[in-house]
């Protein structure tokens, strides 16, 4: 899934992002709003992880997510 299509999608895939990541609030997801540089940033901030670990987790969420939409 591009970044656009992402974006667009971004409220519809909150509830798996939550699923994906549980320590991220709803207020985390309203303020990355389709942003995944932010998220990535927040996923990295919550998970204690690297920022390229955090960034892959994020890709591989959207390529994930893009097979199934």
């Amino acid at each position: 899934m591009n970044e656009d299509t992402f974006k667009g999608k971004w409220k519809q895939l909150s509830g798996k992002m939550k699923e994906q990541w549980g320590k991220l609030t709803d207020d985390d997801l309203k303020v990355a709003e389709g942003n995944s540089e932010y998220l990535a940033g927040k996923v990295q901030e919550r998970y204690g992880v690297a920022k390229d670990e955090a960034e892959r987790q994020v890709k591989d969420f959207r390529d994930r997510i893009g097979r199934t939409h």
